[in-house]
């Protein structure tokens, strides 16, 4: 079975929003109303809706830092997950949690980034050398 994620989710600012998603991340922006926007979220859906986010509260553990709960993110192959880092970076992102590696040389080996859109939604992206080795036990 073959199957595209869906996320719909509260924002403040339709256009702050098609900044963000459209042009920090690169997402193609799909269809819209007045009060909603579709984003092609590295190949799932998102629905950007206009009101007020949910909330969330930093009590996710990863290593001995504290992130945000819940959030939504995604995995990606290691170079697009730097290139992915950069383009955040250049664009003077405010890190939750810097670019980093966790896990190195053990099953699960990844990097890890966390960040807020500008309405406060929690966002992780991941990176793996193989997307296979993902569910690797640690």
């Amino acid at each position: 079975m073959q199957s595209i994620f869906h996320l719909a989710f509260n924002v403040r600012d339709l256009d702050a929003a098609r900044r963000f998603y459209g042009g920090v991340l690169g997402c193609r922006e799909g269809r819209s109303t007045a009060t909603w926007v579709d984003f092609d979220f590295f190949g799932h859906q998102i629905s950007l809706h206009l009101g007020e986010p949910f909330a969330t509260a930093r009590t996710g553990h990863v290593g001995d830092k504290l992130v945000p709960m819940p959030h939504f993110g995604l995995i990606l192959q290691l170079a697009d997950w730097q290139a992915m880092a950069k383009r955040l970076t250049d664009a003077g992102t405010d890190f939750v949690l810097e670019p980093q590696g966790r896990f190195e040389g053990q099953p699960g080996e990844q990097w890890t980034m966390f960040f807020l859109d500008p309405f406060g939604n929690p966002i992780e992206v991941k990176g793996f050398r193989s997307l296979a080795t993902v569910y690797d036990a640690q």
